[in-house]
């Protein structure tokens, strides 16, 4: 689920680390930013106030440190120099239990939670089926003259090596299995955001940290307690281009669209969201955006509504304390009743 976010108040973050105070202080605490570009493949970007930039640096450092453990832990792609990560789990699939840290198990927990929550929706034992769609969709990003979809007896064939049924957690011994050696784990609708709420619960107070878009406040700006303003993205305008823009203090904002992630095979457009059950990417709507406390809630919640009806979806997030809005095939916009109180503009 990778998401196009921007956050208004980080929109000129500097690139590997920088940081840069405004030229306005507030009171005796100043403005700054930082952005990094080494975790989860995409821009992750750290406002908030502090009296020095050197006190702002620490924060924002060890934030992007506890970051990246996380993104080698949850890795499916890449080996690390002594780390055990879920690209292990899924080597070994058919294999002896790997032993992991907690904070795998903890993971796995969670997306079954969550797959349950969401009636399958969100479920991250569809690797074999999501890998033949994301190597469409890198070959036909590279040659798009060639590009091709998954063949439906792949697809049909790799759908059979899928299902929590296939994965074993022992909680006790710190271990982790898959019983089927072509299935295959991929934790991508869930991991940025798990991630980044991992990290900002024990975050200082006042942050506004983005994470490919997965945006999560760890409360109102220190300088008179205002909320800050996130925009969220019309799908086919630009980055400046705003559908709303919100006020949060102490939530998360993440959006699933078909506009993020895709490629072209004769003239129609197949993005990253696939429906386990038609096994192609879902085709109810344009976008879909949610708010809630929890940014790893909001990260597989944002996947399950981009792919219910309306009315499936709307009760799911009111029953997990979350706000959504929906942007239809046609661009209308329809919402949860909490979410307009959290509109600015």
């Amino acid at each position: 689920m990778k998401r196009r976010f921007l956050a208004l108040a980080a929109a000129a973050a500097l690139l590997l680390g920088g940081c840069a105070a405004q030229a306005e202080p507030a009171g005796k605490l100043r403005r700054y930013e930082a952005s990094f570009l080494t975790l989860f493949d995409t821009v992750t970007t750290i406002v908030g106030y502090a009296q020095s930039e050197e006190e702002f640096r620490r924060t924002a450092q060890d934030l992007h440190d506890g970051l990246l453990e996380y993104h080698q832990l949850f890795d499916i792609y890449h080996d690390y120099d002594g780390i055990v990560n879920l690209k292990t789990v899924n080597d070994r699939a058919g294999g002896d239990p790997v032993e992991v840290e907690r904070r795998i198990i903890d993971l796995l927990l969670f997306c079954r939670e969550l797959e349950e929550l969401t009636g399958g929706r969100v479920d991250v034992s569809m690797g074999s089926v999501l890998a033949l769609w994301h190597d469409a969709r890198s070959e036909g990003v590279d040659d798009p003259e060639h590009a091709a979809l998954p063949g439906d007896g792949a697809l049909e064939e790799a759908a059979e090596h899928t299902g929590f049924r296939l994965l074993e957690i022992d909680e006790q011994a710190s271990t982790v299995r898959l019983t089927d050696p072509l299935a295959r784990l991929d934790v991508g609708a869930v991991a940025k955001g798990y991630a980044v709420e991992q990290v900002c619960r024990s975050a200082p107070a006042g942050l506004l940290v983005s994470v490919g878009g997965n945006v999560r406040a760890t409360g109102p700006k220190p300088e008179g307690d205002a909320p800050w303003v996130v925009g969220v993205q019309e799908p086919d305008g630009g980055k400046q281009d705003y559908l709303h823009t919100l006020y949060i203090e102490r939530q998360s904002v993440v959006s699933s669209g078909d506009y993020q992630r895709y490629f072209t095979v004769d003239g129609v457009r197949y993005h990253h969201i696939i429906d386990p059950d038609t096994l192609r990417p879902g085709g109810l709507w344009r976008a879909v955006t949610v708010v809630c406390a929890d940014s790893g809630l909001a990260d597989g919640l944002s996947t399950a509504l981009f792919l219910l009806p309306r009315e499936e979806g709307e009760e799911l997030a009111l029953r997990c304390g979350a706000q959504a809005m929906w942007v239809a095939l046609d661009g209308e916009l329809s919402y949860t009743g909490g979410f307009l109180e959290l509109v600015r503009t």
